[in-house]
């Protein structure tokens, strides 16, 4: 059940359940707090699990405003100061992983472990639909594309995209579409369209954690994707894996860009056991200091070109 508290004077969305240690999920562009739901009851058996709608998304508010990775960072850190929580396990899903990387970046001290499902953040590659973004009058295309025949003819058109791949989708597709149709609502476009231009060009993703990942020696860390990947390739998972030291992979064979619903029940217990098996990250500021100040001991790792 959907609870709601205002901060900064804006309404904001979250599912609060369970009892035990904090841990936050954050979802990915254009989804909400739902994307959860499949494994929500069994990790709040042993956590008090905490999963905001990101401004723009879901039932919280839509305002023009920062939709910056960075200022989703912070919108987190004030939710779960507004809620007496201090330190957190965060897990973050596709643009959601960049948030969850950036949050683990700006507040190393809140965070106490970091799991990366199917994340942002690197490397260019990513679907051509969310490059569109940034073009040139893609507001106005937006709301063509979402219009009442449009969404009509797509609706007609699905068992057919099923049968050819669905756009480069596949097994997401359905989970896609019914987010597509949510875009109805023109604020929603707005924060849409925001959050991926700050995020997005032309050449694919331009946030990136390659250049600081060196910051999270100390920090335990879970990569989790699928194989059949149409959003983010698998491939960025290996590139994640390297450049996190100590990180765990686990590769979900046959899942798509949402592992948590394709195998929810084996999802929890990878998650569950990394928790249950890895330490807590303790925060040295002195330390943090003295690795910052040294700089990155080597090259920034060679992320997967765009394709294009």
């Amino acid at each position: 059940m959907l609870q709601h508290r205002e901060v900064h004077g804006y309404r904001r969305a979250f599912r609060m359940t369970g009892d035990g240690p904090p841990l936050l999920l954050i979802h990915g562009i254009g989804d909400s707090s739902q994307t959860w739901e499949p494994v929500l009851a069994a990790l709040a058996e042993r956590h008090t699990v905490i999963a905001p709608d990101l401004l723009g998304h879901g039932e919280s508010a839509k305002p023009r405003a920062d939709y910056a990775i960075a200022a989703y960072a912070c919108g987190m850190r004030d939710l779960l100061t507004v809620l007496g929580v201090d330190r957190v396990n965060v897990v973050g899903h596709s643009l959601g992983g960049g948030v969850a990387m950036q949050f683990a970046y700006q507040f190393p001290e809140r965070c106490e472990r970091l799991a990366l499902v199917s994340s942002a953040g690197l490397g260019r590659e990513v679907h051509p639909i969310f490059r569109l973004a940034s073009v040139p009058g893609a507001p106005t295309g937006m709301a063509l594309m979402t219009s009442l025949p449009v969404r009509a003819a797509v609706g007609l058109s699905a068992p057919v995209l099923r049968r050819t791949g669905g756009a480069g989708l596949g097994r997401d597709l359905d989970y896609i579409l019914g987010r597509y149709h949510l875009f109805a609502d023109p604020r929603m476009r707005r924060a849409f369209m925001r959050t991926a231009r700050a995020a997005l060009d032309l050449r694919g993703q331009a946030i990136t954690m390659l250049d600081r990942a060196y910051l999270a020696e100390k920090l335990p860390a879970l990569i989790v994707w699928g194989t059949r990947d149409g959003i983010i390739p698998v491939r960025h998972a290996e590139i994640a894996h390297k450049a996190l030291p100590g990180s765990r992979m686990e590769i979900f064979e046959g899942a798509g860009h949402f592992p948590h619903h394709d195998d929810p029940e084996r999802f929890v217990a990878v998650l569950e056991d990394f928790l249950a098996t890895t330490p807590p990250a303790a925060f040295d500021r002195t330390g943090w200091r003295e690795v910052l100040a040294a700089g990155r001991p080597d090259p920034v790792p060679v992320e997967p070109s765009s394709g294009s």
